[in-house]
């Protein structure tokens, strides 16, 4: 399983020259608690907005531009359970937003509440009852993921590992494959696309499903965006050139891709603070220190921030990273990351002497047995 952070991917300013169309957010809590305040998060022009607002005997309205059916929250807030640490109580509903009014009704949970109003939203919810019973084990694999960590069982941690690769794959190949080959014309076709397309977009699967969209879909804002993924997806696969770019190292000379030509490179995106990026840092310094006398080497690529430069230095000291480190130092908005398409990370690619890329994304084991297949 490879378990990754991901990012919100701010969209292009071209993307939003048209304004949104107003959506009107509308309830009702009928219930013996009753919330103080209520949160909607979504997303307007190219960034993350929380709006929020004090209900009346239960009652809340929130009006907000959308520019294509989304995927927003509902957040409720009580009142709070523990004086002393000071802890709210919250509820969450995942609401898809259309143009229109959309009306949410709650008697037991906001979980559990009613809506209307938004066909978008009704398809949502189809789509989550399609695949419940695989989003169900996987909630329970992850809490047994989380115990083995607790008991630092690393035997434990991989059984579960694989069992959630599996689970998840048949999510994907049975469930929501299937349903998105039925629902192209639903309005919440392309967040199906984006499910079924992943962090590690196969081009050749996503592309001929895009092309199928209607018109509208594929010139929304996401659209646009998908076809920028699938692009970039394309010109970053196994068997093409990777692309070549200049970044400063740890005492700030500018490296370039090109310069390791000849060798045999591990192109490695991490970031100081991934937590899954550390735990995989041991396996690549195995990786490094038994091949690095047969050709082979690693280039990392750091997603730190620009105040996390002396914790990018650590963790390279920390966990022995003795090869060539670079990095712009902006988070996710570091300029190679992007032009790689990189959403999730730890990623990586390995680059052959030609500089061809021959493998995506492998690690532990896959990793040793890909290289030990190259050099032995």
């Amino acid at each position: 399983m490879k378990q990754l952070f991901l990012l919100l991917v701010a969209l292009p300013a071209a993307v939003f020259a048209q304004k949104g169309k107003p959506v009107v957010v509308k309830g009702q809590f009928h219930m013996a608690e009753q919330p103080n305040m209520i949160y909607l998060v979504h997303y307007e022009t190219r960034k993350m907005i929380t709006d929020s607002t004090e209900p009346v005997n239960g009652s809340f309205q929130f009006t907000v531009p959308v520019q294509e059916p989304s995927l927003s929250y509902l957040r409720a807030r009580f009142a709070r359970r523990d004086e002393e640490k000071g802890k709210y109580r919250y509820e969450l509903l995942p609401l898809f937003l259309q143009p229109g009014v959309t009306t949410v009704t709650v008697r037991d949970s906001l979980k559990l509440a009613t809506v209307s109003g938004s066909a978008a939203h009704k398809a949502y919810e189809g789509y989550m009852a399609a695949q419940k019973p695989d989003n169900d084990a996987l909630q329970r694999l992850r809490r047994s993921y989380v115990a083995y960590r607790e008991e630092k069982n690393e035997t434990g941690m991989k059984l579960v590992e694989s069992q959630m690769d599996s689970v998840d794959n048949h999510r994907k190949e049975k469930v929501v494959a299937p349903y998105l080959a039925t629902h192209l014309q639903s309005p919440i076709a392309l967040h199906v696309l984006r499910d079924y397309a992943g962090y590690d977009m196969d081009p050749n699967k996503i592309e001929p499903l895009f092309k199928k969209l209607p018109a509208s879909s594929k010139a929304a804002p996401s659209g646009l965006l998908m076809k920028e993924k699938i692009e970039k997806a394309k010109a970053t696969s196994v068997g093409n050139f990777a692309l070549n770019f200049t970044q400063h190292d740890t005492l700030g000379h500018p490296v370039s891709l090109s310069s390791f030509k000849g060798k045999y490179v591990l192109l490695d995106f991490w970031a100081s603070w991934c937590g899954p990026c550390r735990a995989e840092n041991p396996n690549v310094v195995k990786a490094f220190q038994q091949y690095r006398d047969k050709n082979f080497t690693v280039l990392g690529v750091s997603l730190d921030r620009a105040d996390g430069k002396e914790k990018w230095l650590e963790a390279i000291h920390k966990d022995g990273l003795t090869w060539t480190h670079v990095s712009d130092l902006k988070f996710w908005d570091n300029a190679v990351a992007k032009q790689y398409g990189i959403e999730a990370i730890p990623q990586n690619l390995l680059i052959d002497p030609t500089g061809k890329i021959i493998a995506k994304n492998i690690s532990g084991e896959e990793l040793q047995a890909k290289l030990k297949e190259l050099f032995n």
